[in-house]
């Protein structure tokens, strides 16, 4: 029998536990995706060390808050002005309450804005900038192929533009979240759309490819013994398809027109339910297929994949950094072309070991989008924009390249 001053002790130590429990959930910040989602920080507890491999990535960086040490272009006086040639120019520059584009009309001070996202650096970084809850780009971007600060792509490399609205697509593929504020007003000529700043989730994390994962978290802390995941989608149990498709949600171009919103879709979903296909004539024959974007329409023209079961996930393993290691890639290219299979490069003979280091810069060049226009300052200088193509083939010039660095040895 419990005495009522004992009971009085135990009611005194519950009641602030009991606060301090309410307040911590309270405190505790829910998935802008909803409750089924457990964040990705989650997933540290059981997969420590794909986590941290993962964070390195190109993918999870592909968009994160804009501060000195996500803007690789420099600040430094002479290295910070972009000129147009025409009076204007923007200058990148240091301020008391942050970092800022501004742009100079024959010296005077025009617009200025803040950076307040940084997206992509791989090739390049592109920025954005909030004005109440619409975002914007900012007309500068770092070319790494310049080292240096100039025009972001399509935009008027006459004129300083401030202008340039973000919509929902683009936020699709540079985030795993964000949600679109309702707008009546929005039409074919006004594209302008409002987003809640709050429900910005960075990069693509765990479950945008995942799936949402607080139910997997909940019984995998539970029953810690069961070591087969539940309430998970792991890439292994997809199809063929269904694996092409996940990755196609962003590599598959920017000419089809999406009837449902990409954060809608999870893995083992059907693409061709989420947009329209554009059937243009540019759009699918491998020849006129821009290199920009659409690695999964040119993929799919390649002999390699047709003859092949291959995917995505034969050449990379998007939990590690592997970004130009073109001897991993080679690699895996080797694992299909060998002598066994007669299928191996007929340069073989003349390359030797040198082939094992590098099949990429023959059959998968790096080749300049028609899409993106740098330019190099004043001078007017168009630099093309390389990118890797997925089009895996024989491609003569590359090869001619290749024989006369050869026999330039010899």
């Amino acid at each position: 029998m419990i005495s009522k001053r004992t009971l009085l002790l135990i009611l005194v130590f519950l009641i602030p536990l009991s606060v301090m429990l309410t307040e911590c959930y309270n405190n505790k910040k829910e998935d802008a995706r909803g409750e089924i989602f457990a964040g990705s920080a989650t997933c540290i507890s059981c997969h420590k060390d794909v986590y941290n491999s993962y964070i390195h990535t190109a993918h999870f960086e592909t968009s994160r808050p804009a501060a000195l040490e996500t803007i690789h272009g420099s600040f430094a006086k002479g290295h910070n002005v972009f000129s147009f040639g025409n009076g204007m120019s923007v200058t990148m520059e240091k301020r008391k309450d942050g970092l800022y584009q501004a742009g100079y009309e024959h010296g005077k001070p025009n617009t200025a804005e803040k950076f307040d996202i940084t997206i992509g650096g791989v090739k390049a970084e592109t920025y954005l900038y909030w004005k109440g809850n619409k975002l914007f780009e900012l007309p500068m971007s770092y070319f790494s192929v310049l080292h240096r600060w100039t025009n972001s792509p399509g935009y008027d490399t006459g004129r300083v533009d401030f202008n340039r609205p973000i919509v929902r697509r683009c936020m699709e593929c540079h985030s795993s979240y964000i949600n679109e504020l309702p707008n009546p007003n929005l039409s074919l000529t006004n594209r302008t759309v409002e987003f809640d700043k709050s429900s910005l989730i960075y990069g693509i994390d765990c479950e945008r490819c995942h799936g949402p994962a607080a139910n997997h978290v909940n019984f995998h802390t539970q029953f810690p013994e069961v070591k087969k995941a539940k309430y998970i989608t792991t890439y292994n149990a997809l199809t063929r398809q269904q694996k092409l498709d996940a990755c196609a949600v962003c590599h598959s171009g920017n000419k089809d027109v999406f009837i449902r919103s990409a954060f809608v879709f999870k893995q083992g979903d059907t693409l061709a339910k989420f947009k329209e296909h554009n059937f243009a004539p540019q759009n699918t024959n491998p020849a006129t297929l821009d290199v920009h974007g659409n690695q999964n329409g040119l993929l799919a023209s390649s002999k390699c994949f047709v003859m092949s079961n291959m995917n995505c996930n034969t050449c990379h393993n998007v939990h590690k950094k592997e970004s130009g290691n073109l001897v991993l890639y080679s690699k895996s290219c080797m694992n299909c072309h060998t002598t066994a299979n007669h299928n191996v490069c007929k340069l073989l003979p003349k390359l030797g070991d040198v082939i094992k280091k590098n099949c990429i810069d023959c059959h998968m060049p790096a080749k300049p989008s028609n899409l993106i226009q740098v330019e190099a300052n004043d001078s007017k200088l168009k630099v093309p924009y390389l990118v890797r193509t997925h089009r895996i083939a024989i491609y003569p010039q590359e090869t001619k390249k290749v024989m006369a660095f050869i026999n330039s040895q010899n």
